[in-house]
């Protein structure tokens, strides 16, 4: 058997570029004569932007700590040992640089086993072990804590989570198998299962507390003093932490199968790691937990060798740092700097738009509209949203005054955009429209304003070729709901120049938007793809198989919602009407459906019909699709939808709409929703063998998304 400095060793020399944690120990004598007491501050040496991690070098660190440690506790020379982390950090868990580079499923359990091995000794020293959460702490960060005896937690801690789930691994390090048996399993499985599938939702300190999962709660101002005060207390005996009795009956049965049912929904059993979760909380249910620790190495090792957790590594690094530093975009140096926003149009769209610009860029912002009805409706909207934000107390009294002084409404374009620098529209999907509107902005806005036109589908070249100054025209192309989806495609028409670009960039980073910049090709990218998707479901359809089998059939592919549903969402008119600008520009590839047609001309909001509370099919609409005889199976539509989009992003790549393949799943899983678990969809491709079926090729090179050779 190897000691855990040998798998330690031997994991640190698999991973030579880890950024090493140490673990500081000092000691002191606590208040109230308590005693002498050791405390263990982890830290990596940078700042809070760069949190500490856990790779192998930085827990061989934390196990020579309790090396010092264990011989003093069990010499007398101190009554108790704490662990705290740097300024605003714990510690945010396991180095996933490290897991990535892992090729073979030993070293994989290596990982697992060590965690195990040193964090279990917080919990065997002979005094008593503390955890003052002071700052961020997820995955193994929250891990050490759950090994402790006590933990105590900061009311300002921002973020806490055990996210492994979200990305294709479990709580590995003890979480599975500590939080159900310290919180029971119901809660346990709302952190572990829940929280991660719902986008990695984090929990705030007073929720850390309410939960249970620490035992006192103290200001952030003078946290760790507090704590220290309190451990002294627990210490002395003047003050016994009182823990509930955990449920092991058909409470913990119920949870692990209401677990189920959240993971079902989310992922349809496609990814692998919510189902292992769960098995290991069912298995904590009799309190062995050595028999845990077993088992989520096992998960660990299995899931680090497996291609959801390399895909959901990879997303991971697309939204975190990708999304940061987008591909193709222009020098910031070049960026003009924007004081006032123009809207045109007060519908809906352009209402959160201006809502956006406002409460991110904090500048006047105007609204213009063809009647004063229209006009007022848009500002009373985002009026009532700021007052919604005043009520959840996001913003005070003040800032909610500022916020409704800056924006206004006019009827006239002239008035409205003369000093502003940036004008968006969001007006009717037509060209002509689009184009009458520019001309007129043309008119009356700077000569160094940017022309920002929020299309869907339409040429933003042809929009701008009337213009006097058509570089100054660039796509901006938002998602719907504005306020939730990232994703903001920047579509460079063909005269576009550097400046404008640079600005549009500039303002999409101040927005807090996920900018790609697109090539000026019809539908950009996630319509495209999107429609390329809906447009081969629409024809299986069409051509006789039935609907819930073409619906089943892409269940395997865990997407947030069924093709249908999430046409419902964005409308069947607009589906439509992008079916039909695709359908112009590749007529061999994009069809337009008589049965979608038929829908939308009945005027219908979608196939179906939730009067049981589920989806059904509307029998209005079942009387009015004509279906051919070809009937498929669910294997033969789901072959023919991922043929399909694997040629089209094929092709999108050959044109250049987007830089590389990483750009396609970065806009689908910020724009679309598409799962952490597939990385969006090309490593998802690549690993059932579509891409070479398709293209001959793979997208991404074998150990991108996937594990190295």
């Amino acid at each position: 058997m190897s000691t855990t400095a040998e798998l330690l060793k031997g994991a640190a020399e698999l991973f030579p570029g880890e950024v090493v944690t140490s673990a500081h120990v000092r000691h002191f004598d606590l208040p109230l004569g308590a005693g002498r007491f050791a405390l263990i501050t982890l830290d990596n040496g940078h700042d809070h932007t760069k949190p500490t991690t856990l790779g192998p070098q930085s827990l061989a660190n934390i196990d020579a700590a309790l090396d010092q440690v264990d011989k003093e506790a069990a010499a007398g020379d101190i009554v108790g040992v704490g662990v705290t982390g740097k300024p605003f950090i714990f510690a945010v868990g396991a180095d996933l640089k490290g897991v990535e580079l892992l090729k073979r499923h030993e070293d994989a359990l290596a990982i697992g086993k060590g965690g195990h091995d040193v964090l279990k000794r917080l919990a065997n020293l002979a005094v008593p072990s503390f955890a003052y959460y002071n700052g961020a702490a997820m995955g193994g960060g929250v891990e050490i804590g759950l090994h402790c005896t006590y933990r105590t937690v900061s009311a300002a801690l921002p973020a806490f989570s055990l996210p492994e789930v979200f990305l294709g691994l479990v709580p590995g390090w003890g979480g599975c198998t500590l939080l159900p048996n310290l919180i029971g399993a119901d809660k346990a499985v709302s952190v572990i299962i829940e929280n991660s599938l719902n986008q990695n939702k984090q929990l705030k300190g007073k929720q850390v507390f309410e939960l249970g999962i620490a035992d006192a709660i103290f200001e952030g101002a003078d946290f760790l003093e507090q704590s220290l005060l309190w451990t002294a207390s627990v210490l002395k005996g003047e003050i016994t932490v009182e823990r509930p009795l955990i449920d092991r009956g058909e409470a913990w049965d119920q949870a692990v199968a209401k677990g189920r049912f959240i993971a079902d929904g989310k992922v349809h059993g496609a990814a692998p790691a919510a189902y292992r979760a769960l098995d290991i909380i069912a298995t904590a249910k009799n309190g062995d937990l050595q028999q845990g620790y077993d088992a989520e190495d096992q998960a660990l090792a299995d899931l680090i060798m497996g291609g959801e957790l390399r895909s959901g590594i990879y997303a991971f690094n697309l939204v975190q740092k990708r999304a940061k530093r987008p591909a193709g975009a222009p020098d910031k140096s070049l960026a003009r700097p924007v004081t006032k926003v123009g809207v045109v149009g007060a519908g809906l769209m352009a209402s959160q738009l201006a809502l956006l610009f406002l409460r991110r860029l904090e500048v006047p912002v105007v609204l213009t509209d063809i009647d004063q009805e229209r006009v007022d409706r848009g500002v009373g909207y985002v009026h009532a949203e700021i007052d919604k934000l005043l009520g959840k107390g996001r913003i005070n009294q003040d800032k909610a005054n500022r916020l409704k002084a800056l924006v206004t409404g006019v009827l006239d374009k002239a008035e409205g955009f003369a000093d502003a620098d940036f004008v968006i529209e969001a007006v009717f999907e037509e060209m002509s429209v689009k184009q009458k509107v520019f001309a007129e902005v043309e008119a009356v806005a700077p000569a160094h304003a940017i022309l920002a036109t929020n299309t869907s589908s339409l040429s933003v070249s042809e929009m701008a070729s009337k213009l006097k100054h058509p570089e100054r025209v660039v796509g901006f192309h938002f998602f719907n709901p504005v306020a939730i989806l990232p994703l903001l495609e920047i579509v460079r028409g063909e005269q576009t120049d550097e400046a404008s670009l640079a600005t549009a960039f500039g303002v999409a980073k101040k927005l807090k938007k996920t900018a790609v910049l697109v090539k000026d090709a019809p539908a950009f990218v996630v319509n495209r793809i999107l429609t390329r998707f809906m447009g081969e479901i629409q024809n299986v359809i069409d051509e006789g198989t039935p609907v819930p089998v073409a619906e089943k059939a892409v269940e395997p592919l865990g997407l947030p919602m069924s093709p249908l549903v999430l046409l419902e969402l964005v409308g069947p008119a607009i589906g439509l009407h992008v079916s039909e600008t695709l359908n112009r520009a590749f007529p061999e590839r994009f069809t337009v459906s008589p049965n979608l047609k038929a829908v939308v001309e009945a005027g219908k909001r979608g196939f179906y019909v939730y009067d049981s509370g589920k989806p059904e099919l509307d029998p209005e609409v079942a009387a009015l699709l004509k279906q051919g005889d070809t009937v498929l199976t669910e294997d033969q539509v789901r072959d023919r939808v991922l043929d399909a989009v694997a040629q089209e992003i094929g092709l999108m790549l050959d044109e250049g709409v987007v830089a590389e393949a990483q750009d396609i799943d970065l806009c689908l899983i910020t724009g679309a929703g598409w799962p952490f678990h597939l990385g969006g969809i090309t490593p998802y491709l690549d690993r059932e063998g579509v891409s070479e079926r398709v293209n001959g090729e793979r997208f991404l090179e074998a150990g991108v998304a996937s594990v190295p050779a």
